[in-house]
């Protein structure tokens, strides 16, 4: 069974640090480009950061950048993203997302999990 299931939301304060997991199973990440999304309410999902297949390439959304750092554990076949000087504005629910186009296009995601900054 394909799943990516994400775990390391919760309530912080802004200011405080956040790390997210991704954990695959049924599949190998290491053929997959690997993302982090967002969608906080009454907003579309937006990209937030993704790393390319052996973690040579990140890129990231303006909105992030120098504060979430995403990475990836091949071996352990995890992503993370960790979050440091976290705003109001960064909760949403975060999801992880596995795309690869070769051999065959093939996409995956996981359920999310909510990350709610507030005092």
């Amino acid at each position: 069974q394909v799943q990516l299931v994400e775990s390391g939301g919760g309530l912080v304060q802004p200011g405080g640090s956040l790390r997210l997991s991704c954990a695959a199973s049924g599949f190998n990440i290491s053929s997959y480009t690997m993302s982090w999304y967002r969608q906080a309410p009454g907003k579309e999902r937006e990209l937030v950061a993704s790393v390319t297949r052996f973690g040579g390439s990140t890129n990231y959304a303006d909105s992030v950048k120098g504060r979430f750092t995403i990475s990836r554990d091949n071996a352990k076949n995890t992503v993370y993203l960790q979050m440091n000087s976290l705003k109001p504005e960064d909760t949403a629910v975060y999801y992880c997302y596995g795309v690869r186009i070769w051999p065959q296009r093939s996409a995956y995601w996981g359920q999310g999990t909510q990350v709610t900054v507030s005092s």
